[in-house]
């Protein structure tokens, strides 16, 4: 099955990146969320010349929906890299003690050289960024211990940067999610289609949902057959047509003549994966990029 390239860049995006040039000189460090289950796809390329030298802390967000193991080989990966990654869980606030100390080790000397001037207790400023529905507002909402940020489960949200105070030592700058122009990698839009990156809305589901039962094949092959009831006997041979078809029949998805109903089925299945209920599902580890 062949596949169209997907593309999205609005006009608030070009703004995000010149805000983000515009504001690099008033913080001390960057936070750079990325998704757990897709941290390849998830990191825009664009950033890293944004930021240039500016010291930077990896944060690896949604742990609870991604493959634990393949989460470890991940923060093993980016510590190879000289990169300081931290894992979080969004819901419950694991990993806040991790991120905090994390950004103490990275920023060290400039917080020592507050001690030295007796200016210890001074808050560092920290801008937070990363692609839409990443989870930016969520963990900002933890680290500032109430509601500051608004918060959907659905891409751009955020549209103006803001400044919030946090209880960890940190004014963070909350920046709008932002993509990049053009995704060079075709399996890198399929990824941040998958995981509701890009909205639901411009893209289709019926062909995201479809690629997505072939990539499951791939990378969680036994929790995807189980979630599905599906046999090896049926499985076999199947390319991500027939597999998103059989998903559809086996879940009694029929309209009138016996046809499998596409739409139902390719939400039920997005549904399901985004929310792990399929299984703890990384598309992405980093021996394979």
């Amino acid at each position: 099955m062949s596949s169209n390239p997907i593309q999205w860049f609005p006009g608030h995006m070009a703004k995000t990146r010149r805000l983000m040039q515009e504001s690099l000189s008033q913080v001390d460090l960057v936070l750079e969320l990325l998704d757990a289950r897709i941290p390849y796809s998830s990191k825009n390329p664009e950033i890293e010349k944004l930021l240039g030298t500016k010291p930077r802390v990896a944060v690896l967000t949604k742990s609870a929906l991604a493959n634990p193991e393949v989460t470890r080989e991940w923060v093993e990966y980016y510590k190879k890299q000289g990169v300081t990654a931290v894992v979080i869980d969004n819901n419950t606030g694991a990993g806040i003690p991790a991120l905090e100390e994390a950004v103490r080790t990275v920023m060290s000397e400039k917080l020592e050289r507050y001690r030295d001037k007796g200016m210890a207790g001074r808050k560092l400023k920290s801008m937070i960024v990363g692609i839409p529905n990443v989870g930016k507002s969520s963990l900002i909402n933890r680290l500032a211990g109430s509601k500051k940020a608004k918060v959907e489960n659905r891409p751009g949200v955020t549209l103006n940067k803001q400044w919030v105070p946090t209880e960890i030592g940190l004014d963070l700058l909350d920046m709008p999610g932002v993509l990049w122009p053009k995704f060079e990698d075709e399996r890198v839009g399929q990824n941040l289609a998958m995981t509701g990156a890009i909205r639901d809305q411009i893209l289709d589901i019926e062909e995201i949902a479809m690629l997505l039962c072939g990539r499951l094949m791939e990378v969680a092959k036994e929790e995807f057959m189980a979630r599905y009831k599906l046999t090896e006997a049926e499985a076999e041979g199947l390319d991500c047509y027939d597999l998103f078809e059989l998903v559809g029949r086996k879940r009694g998805f029929l309209i009138s003549g016996g046809e499998i109903n596409h739409q139902r089925t390719a939400e039920m299945l997005l549904e399901e994966f985004r929310s792990a209920k399929i299984g703890r599902i990384s598309l992405e580890r980093p021996n394979k990029i």
